[in-house]
């Protein structure tokens, strides 16, 4: 069985989790409490020398960091990972979107709100996210309004890569009342089979 260490309410993490359950890829999960310094541990780092989660070992000892990698893997072969090479290529479009223009915004300020409770001297930063997670969420919401997924019409680890965050952009203060393309969107992936939420690990489906 294959391992993942990640911490359960990282969005980054969540995505690998999420993917091993909608493929039914039975997983080993490891929490790593990113608060208590458990990814800065010499023991992890023998691991993961970028001190980071989520981070996939195989059961012959190979290691993969970085969540859009491992859920590309995971997905190799599926249909999360379209055959058409243009259409390859947006999925990998949309990836880098979500660890450039998406995340920076969004997961930030999740982090700094949920995880660090928006202390003062961060407040400055916070609201200064705002603003590019919205148009992060513009871009997303414009294409969802052309079709069910980003990528044409069929899920693929585009969507996984940025639902993760996405659904959960509320806790960093960002209202997606507005984006009804994004909220229909979000109710789709909530009714796949073998969904299952950010706050359940894999076994605990």
């Amino acid at each position: 069985m294959i391992t993942l260490y990640g911490d359960i309410i990282s969005g980054n993490c969540y995505k690998t989790y999420l993917i091993a359950n909608l493929l039914d890829i039975p997983v080993h999960w490891v929490n790593v409490d990113i608060m208590a310094g458990e990814a800065q541990t010499a023991k992890f780092q023998q691991k993961n020398p970028n001190a980071k989660i989520p981070l996939l070992e195989l059961e012959d000892g190979r290691l993969l960091s970085e969540s859009n990698a491992i859920i590309n893997y995971l997905a190799d072969g599926s249909a999360l990972i379209p055959q058409d090479q243009f259409l390859k290529a947006k999925v990998l479009e949309w990836q880098f979107f979500e660890q450039y223009s998406h995340e920076p915004f969004i997961a930030v300020a999740r982090f700094i709100n949920k995880y660090q409770g928006l202390p003062a001297e961060r407040k400055a930063e916070y609201e200064s996210k705002q603003a590019g997670g919205h148009k992060a969420l513009s871009i997303m919401d414009k294409q969802l309004q052309k079709s069910d997924y980003l990528v044409s019409d069929q899920l693929t680890t585009a969507d996984i890569s940025l639902y993760a965050y996405t659904h959960v952009a509320h806790e960093g203060g960002f209202d997606l009342t507005p984006y009804s393309g994004i909220n229909a969107w979000i109710e789709r992936i909530r009714s796949l089979p073998k969904y299952i939420g950010m706050s359940l690990k894999p076994e605990h489906q």
